[in-house]
């Protein structure tokens, strides 16, 4: 299989188990990986036919700037969920960092989905 991805998708929400966590915009980086068959969009070389890593980026948007959520554990599952409505998609991980939240060191949570 093949994989496209993102690295260190910086966007900020309102989410976190703590009051003011869902108050206060914070950072959120995340990075995606999906696994698909490439070799179609390697042949005619048109985005229609590739797994488009800007959707990607959409969705993350949509999610996390527009809804609030105590774990990061939803908010990643929510992420692999509309990325793998893309049926050409066999495996999504997601992982979601708060940089911000630790004085030392960056907590997060990685989560991988199979399309079932």
């Amino acid at each position: 299989m093949d994989r496209v991805f993102i690295e260190g998708l910086s966007v900020a929400g309102k989410h976190g188990v703590q009051e003011h966590e869902r108050r206060i915009e914070q950072e959120f980086v995340l990075d995606i990986s999906a696994t698909f068959d490439a070799r179609k969009a390697a042949g005619t070389d048109k985005i229609d036919d590739t797994v488009d890593y800007v959707r990607f980026r959409d969705i993350v948007r949509e999610i996390i700037e527009n809804e609030t959520h105590y774990l990061n554990e939803k908010i990643a599952q929510k992420i692999a969920d509309r990325i793998l409505e893309d049926e050409r998609i066999v495996e999504v991980t997601i992982a979601i960092r708060k940089p911000a939240v630790l004085p030392s060191g960056v907590p997060g949570i990685s989560i991988t989905r199979r399309r079932v």
